[in-house]
């Protein structure tokens, strides 16, 4: 019942035999080697003997990293003595040494007129079926392969390896014959004669197909691309073709393919080639490791179809609640167009709106929770943040994903309709306009009878601020485990969040300042003295029943240290201000850090709480500038130290 059963059992200690028996196996201190070329068996008594004889008589390396190295060297070597260089190939190389006792490595040939096939294919033929690596010929020019390969065997063949190499030969060319039949007949339909079987696969069950993404992906891309600094005709071309190969022959035997083979069949249809490389590099980055796409298209799709995966997933986690807001509109005739009446029809479909709505098994976010991240979300999150930051793109989240939050699972026509009506309107694309457009729709559609089995117009018309607050939250903690892994302090980047600020470039560089004039004295000592006041502030505004934030004055009779603050606030807020419009944060830390000494001083001399009612008013006011001034650049409360 075992696939490699257990035939002898070798323990020893001290050089004497460990007496034991399992399943009529009993131990001695004889053990087998390489099952033809060192059979055995061998009496072995210590460790020291048992790693030599198994290695020089039963013709097996124990350890792991010697047989990788022995591969990796054998192949190089192989290689270099026909001028050509090996393709690395780390993951097939702890793949084969694990299944390989003794390796030795051949070098075999393929057929030539294989070479005509995207070397993509013809090193995942390799990888995948055979557990060849891939050979090349720098002097063909880069990236392009020779008609060779390396196959690790685990005996020493007496004729050298010729026959073994021969036969992988054979089989190689049957794996590649398949490969070039899918090619060719992918080649007979262009990339957008594809679009329509995208809605055959299901995206997610309660998202709709990948046609439908596609459209949506299309629909945000050519809104993003201005931000990008992309052409968005180009882009939303790109958006269109991105997912189109995922029916194509290629990618149905290679899924690892998807995106690359895109590329090939959009340049090879005349797609420019802004576009083609778009349809490629959309799915990046795949991993830390990986590479944000360049090129403006391409960064566009690739943030588009990203920020539709987040969008959809929060989105779905509030489909109930949306029909059930929208039951209850329609059923208390809750509407703001008096114009629309609603029908018996209309009441009948809310109360199943309801109905199903409720039934619902609770429970079922698809939301990342703990170490659960089941459609790698936290990987697009930071996919997006990698773009958006390496690229310096200046992108305001939060009314973007408000309004695709709006288009999720809504019919485009009718999105489309919405917006080309606001814009004729002179209201542009006002995300409160939409959205009331968006539930008169929804209404009148309901009165008309909507199909039940459809995403249509009254999904995710729910209030969405609580969703853009869970996503932006969702944005700030991945945002923390990147720039911690660059030395940031999650603390400041919750203080600046704490700004309602959704401009990953600004956040970053606020960050940036922040740290830096946190990290000198006058940093240190200023938070000291934010917390200062701000705790007094928090004890007298909770006794007192109000909020102190009048303008502080210097008070005749006041020291001379209440005079010097408020002069020194009067200077340092506006210039900080200033700076601020102009992003220049490290100049506004500048102008903050002129307060560190009037604060100290005033801590130092004066009696916030006074005997005199108006005097402590006055110097309480005083605080809350200080409080407020700081608070201009980012939420010192939530500022360890």
């Amino acid at each position: 019942r075992w696939v490699r059963p257990i035939t002898r059992i070798l323990c020893t200690f001290d050089g004497e035999v460990v007496p034991f028996e399992i399943e009529g196996i009993k131990s001695d201190c004889y053990t087998e080697g390489h099952r033809v070329m060192g059979r055995g068996p061998f009496k072995v008594r210590r460790f020291d003997d048992y790693e030599d004889v198994i290695k020089n008589k039963g013709r097996v390396i124990l350890d792991r990293e010697e047989r990788k190295e022995t591969i990796l060297t054998e192949a190089k070597q192989l290689c270099a003595a026909q001028n050509l260089e090996l393709v690395d190939d780390i993951g097939l190389l702890e793949e084969v040494a694990g299944l390989a006792e003794f390796p030795v490595v051949i070098i075999g040939d393929m057929d030539k007129s294989f070479l005509d096939l995207p070397p993509e294919v013809i090193k995942l033929s390799m990888r995948t079926h055979q557990k060849y690596f891939a050979v090349r010929d720098p002097s063909k020019g880069e990236g392009q392969l020779a008609p060779k390969f390396i196959v690790v065997a685990n005996l020493d063949a007496a004729d050298g390896g010729e026959k073994i190499a021969a036969g992988n030969s054979r089989v190689l060319s049957a794996r590649l014959n398949d490969a070039r039949f899918f090619w060719d007949n992918d080649r007979k339909t262009k990339l957008q004669d594809r679009f329509a079987k995208l809605d055959s696969i299901v995206f997610h069950e309660k998202l709709g197909s990948v046609g439908d993404k596609a459209r949506r992906v299309m629909a945000l891309a050519k809104e993003l691309a201005p931000k990008v600094g992309a052409d968005p005709a180009q882009a939303e071309r790109a958006a269109e073709l991105a997912k189109c190969d995922l029916v194509s022959d290629m990618v149905g035997e290679f899924a690892e393919l998807e995106g690359v083979m895109g590329r090939y069949y959009a340049t090879l249809q005349g797609e420019p080639q802004a576009i083609a490389d778009a349809v490629r590099d959309h799915y990046k980055p795949k991993g830390p490791s990986d590479e944000v796409p360049r090129n403006p298209v391409s960064a566009t799709v690739a943030l588009a179809d990203k920020l539709d995966t987040l969008a959809c997933f929060w989105a779905m986690d509030e489909d109930s609640n949306s029909e059930v807001y929208i039951a209850d509109a329609l059923l208390e005739e809750d509407t703001d167009d008096q114009n629309v009446e609603v029908s018996e029809n209309a009441l009948e479909l809310a109360a199943l709106l309801r109905e199903r709505a409720l039934k619902d098994e609770p429970g079922l976010s698809q939301t990342p929770t703990g170490s659960k991240d089941p459609f790698a979300l936290r990987r697009a999150a930071l996919g997006v943040i990698r773009i958006v930051l390496e690229g310096g793109y200046r992108i305001p989240l939060g009314d973007l994903l408000d309004l695709h939050l709006v288009r999720v699972g809504l019919d485009l026509p009718a999105y489309y309709y919405v917006g080309d009506e606001l814009v004729k309107s002179g209201k542009g694309r006002d995300v409160h306009e939409f959205k009331k457009m968006m539930q008169r729709l929804a209404m009148d559609q309901a009165t008309t009878g909507s199909e039940l089995g459809r995403p249509s117009i009254h999904h995710n018309l729910v209030a969405v601020d609580g969703t853009i607050d869970d996503l932006l939250a969702f944005f700030a903690d991945r945002l923390k485990v990147h720039l911690r892994e660059q030395g940031a302090r999650h603390d400041l980047i919750d203080a600046v969040f704490a700004l309602g600020e959704d401009d990953l470039v600004l956040i970053v560089k606020r960050v940036e300042a922040l740290g830096e004039f946190l990290s000198t004295e006058d940093g240190k000592n200023l938070l000291a003295g934010y917390k200062r006041a701000a705790n007094i502030l928090a004890i007298e505004e909770k006794k007192d029943g109000k909020s102190h934030s009048g303008q502080g004055k210097a008070m005749a009779g006041d020291p001379a240290e209440v005079d010097a603050l408020v002069s020194a606030l009067g200077k340092a807020a506006p210039e900080a201000t200033a700076a601020l419009e102009k992003e220049d944060f490290a100049g506004a830390m500048r102008a903050l850090s002129k307060l560190r000494g009037p604060v100290d001083a005033f801590f130092d001399k004066v009696t916030v709480n006074a005997d005199d009612a108006a005097v402590r008013a006055n110097r309480l006011n005083i605080l809350s500038q200080i409080r407020d001034a700081l608070n201009a650049v980012a939420d010192f409360s939530k500022i360890e130290g």
